[in-house]
């Protein structure tokens, strides 16, 4: 299947409506029909200020999360109007792809 790939990277400790915005995301995609999303939570990494962002062994606030999805366009578009219409501004990278399972 023709579609793209959304990568929305974050921080733990980001919130949206009291939540970590990670698992608002998640739930949200769930929510508009989106089969699947995976959440990663990285050891490290700069955003565009060059400030570092770090997991630390007593404190994983400041670390890096990226929600990605594979969907088709349209569940792409639903997604992004969703998070325009909380006003949410969030880095992201939508890449075109061609998706599936093996065996198929």
């Amino acid at each position: 299947m023709q579609g793209v790939l959304l990568n929305f990277y974050t921080e733990q400790n980001r919130k949206h409506h009291g939540r970590p915005l990670a698992d608002w995301l998640l739930d949200e995609a769930r929510r508009l029909g989106v089969t699947g999303a995976t959440v990663l939570h990285a050891a490290e990494g700069f955003g565009r200020a060059g400030r570092l962002h770090a997991a630390h062994f007593f404190e994983l606030a400041d670390q890096p999360v990226e929600v990605s999805m594979a969907v088709s366009p349209a569940d792409a578009d639903r997604v992004m109007a969703r998070l325009r219409e909380e006003g949410i501004k969030l880095f992201y990278v939508r890449i075109p792809v061609e998706f599936g399972t093996t065996a198929d």
